[in-house]
């Protein structure tokens, strides 16, 4: 079952990469008394998410926090030490947080994983963004299948 509007972000251990290497992050330390912009992709290094997706709300992370957003994340069912290096790649240091959810553990509760077995990529994340406020979704924004449009960084300028 997919989460709404309203509900909660489930209690999750995702992992970010550290100055000294993988680091646990909670759902809670990420949510409680914030206002996040979270955006899921299919995989680091894709083409829609390397060329449009993450650095849509690289370019836009400015505009995006003077409109009241804390932290903007980017998860992904990939490991920190992959997310890591992404976000090095994509320039997206100080202004995109790369999550980890390496064995898809809060995809899965958020009912947002997809089967990419058929492309030999296992469970996945499906794409989305949202906005979340002291740990409840406020927006939910779920992309179908193949495409890329209401998730962008620009959409959610729109919807602030």
């Amino acid at each position: 079952m997919t989460i709404n509007v309203g509900d909660k972000i489930p209690a999750a251990t995702l992992k970010t990469m550290g100055s000294d290497g993988p680091e646990e992050i909670t759902t809670e330390d990420l949510f409680k008394g914030k206002t996040v912009a979270l955006f899921a992709v299919p995989g680091a290094f894709t083409p829609t998410c390397s060329a449009k997706h993450l650095p849509g709300y690289v370019a836009n992370a400015e505009a995006l926090k003077a409109k009241g957003v804390d932290t903007i994340a980017c998860l992904s069912v990939n490991d920190a030490f992959v997310m890591g290096a992404w976000g090095k790649d994509q320039n997206a240091g100080g202004k995109v947080q790369m999550l980890a959810d390496g064995n898809a553990d809060l995809t899965r509760q958020l009912g947002l994983d997809l089967d990419a077995s058929g492309h030999g990529m296992g469970v996945r994340s499906k794409r989305y963004s949202m906005i979340v406020e002291d740990g409840a979704i406020k927006v939910l924004n779920q992309e179908p299948p193949g495409a890329f449009e209401i998730s962008s960084a620009e959409a959610m300028l729109r919807q602030l």
